[in-house]
Formats: C-alpha cells, structure tokens, sequence
C-alpha cells in the first residue's frame, strides 16, 4: 500500500523542513520522491513513509528526530520528522491529551 503524500502531509513536511542547513535541504528535495507506506493503528494521522532512494540523496549525518516541534492551536500537540539511514520515514503527530488528532493541522500553527 504506497500513496501519494497528501497535500497536507506535502505541507507540514515543507514547513517542518523550511531552513538553509544541509539536513533540512536533503529532507525537503526528497519529498518528491516520498510515499505513504503506512498509517497509525490508533487512528491518529502518523503516517509512515518511504522515499524512492535511487532518486534522491541521504542527509547527512544529524540527530533523530530531525525536527521536534508542536501545535499550540487548534490544540496542543507535538510533531516530528523522524528519519531512516538519511532519509524521511515518520511523520508523527501525537496529542497531549487522550484523543488522537485525525487530521494535520494547518502548518502555520506550527511552533518550533
């Protein structure tokens, strides 16, 4: 089961990646080459993914999670861009609350 990113999923990895370091620029030209490979079991809108490496590099060397960030609004939340061997595998998204949020909020809530 491999899809296309949504353009919600498209646009929070844009904007999670938006900088001038070398991981950042990695990440951010590997989305073209990125695909949904799998969901969530809890129902949250987590989405693991597999990016076509014969068609994009590997980031260099860096920390993982590659990004850490969170939602203040619509409610709090955190999300990360966890990466595999250099490339983009996990896009998470997890509540601080009990209630898993379905949907990605807008990207500009995001605070980092």
């Amino acid at each position: 089961m491999a899809e296309p990113l949504s353009p919600e999923v498209t646009a929070t990895l844009r904007a999670l990646l938006a900088g001038s370091d070398p991981v950042s620029s990695a990440l951010l030209a590997q989305i073209p080459h990125t695909r949904v490979v799998g969901r969530c079991g809890c129902g949250c809108a987590t989405v693991d993914l597999r990016v076509d490496r014969t068609a994009a590099a590997p980031a260099p060397s860096h920390d993982n999670p590659a990004v850490d960030a969170g939602y203040t609004t619509p409610r709090a939340a955190g999300v990360m861009v966890c990466t595999e061997d250099g490339y983009l595998s996990l896009l998470e998204i997890y509540s601080v609350s009990d209630e898993p949020i379905t949907n990605w909020p807008e990207p500009r809530f995001i605070e980092r």
